[in-house]
């Protein structure tokens, strides 16, 4: 009867124990709040790889103070730019945020937050181009990255019927390469995108007075995360309330260029 009873006695213990780590580990998990970004990891200085092979970037450090206000742990995952709407959608990510343009075609596939960045579609060439204007475009070949807003602006410039072929690239880093080679004769890309280049590569490019198209920066959030859009819009108010945007858009920037 003895060793009956401790033998139940032990195989309380052992269950007790084995519910209590069960219900750590449940309650650890529950509290593990994690937030998978998508990026263009070649999207310079929005968000790109140093020469450590680090990702860095004003969105990424824009997204690491946010995720910190939220309580989230932040996860950056590069992904092909094309298909960013779709890896959101899947569940992959749970947001696009890596200079990520607001367009009405857009608004039909995600939620968006309020404008933080203000940006425009410009046309760059080679210093030496005699491009200096729009009209110049007619019959030259130009490069853009493919699926992007550099690509819609184009297509609604009346410029578009006059041009001569598109040549459509998975970066803008690829597309200014085979600029510089002569590859192709201009490129339509975002403005903070090509100024940072030029001020790393001085001498090298040029770009046209006239822009293709004003625009404005977004995050995406999945349609029907209404919760998580609210969540996130109220951790960047408040990242714009105590300065910390503006420091962080004077680092990348020189100047605080962050909407509020």
């Amino acid at each position: 009867m003895k060793k009956i009873s401790s033998l139940l006695f032990i195989f309380v213990m052992i269950l007790a124990i084995a519910t209590g780590c069960s219900t750590a580990n449940t309650s650890s998990s529950s509290t593990d709040k994690k937030l998978t970004i998508g990026i263009d990891d070649k999207f310079a200085p929005m968000g790109f790889r140093d020469e450590k092979n680090e990702i860095v970037g004003f969105d990424i450090d824009y997204a690491k103070a946010t995720a910190e206000k939220m309580g989230y742990e932040v996860v950056f995952q590069p992904i092909d730019w094309k298909a960013k709407e779709s890896e959101l959608n899947s569940g992959r990510i749970d947001l696009i945020w890596n200079g990520y343009t607001i367009t009405d075609e857009r608004k039909g596939k995600v939620l968006f937050t309020k404008p933080y960045l203000k940006n425009s579609q410009i046309v760059v060439t080679k210093a030496d181009s005699p491009i200096t204007k729009l009209d110049d475009l007619a019959g030259k070949n130009i490069g853009l990255q493919a699926l992007s807003s550099a690509a819609d602006a184009l297509n609604s410039n009346p410029v578009k019927d006059k041009v001569g072929t598109i040549s459509e690239y998975t970066d803008n880093v690829t597309a200014l390469s085979d600029l510089k080679i002569g590859r192709v004769e201009a490129v339509v890309i975002d403005e903070v995108v090509a100024k940072y280049y030029m001020s790393k590569e001085e001498g090298t490019f040029k770009y046209l007075d006239d822009a293709l198209a004003p625009e404005e920066y977004g995050i995406g959030v999945k349609k029907g995360n209404e919760e998580l859009l609210n969540e996130l819009q109220k951790a960047l108010d408040a990242l714009n309330e105590d300065g910390t945007a503006a420091k962080i858009s004077e680092k990348w920037f020189g100047e605080n260029k962050v909407l509020k």
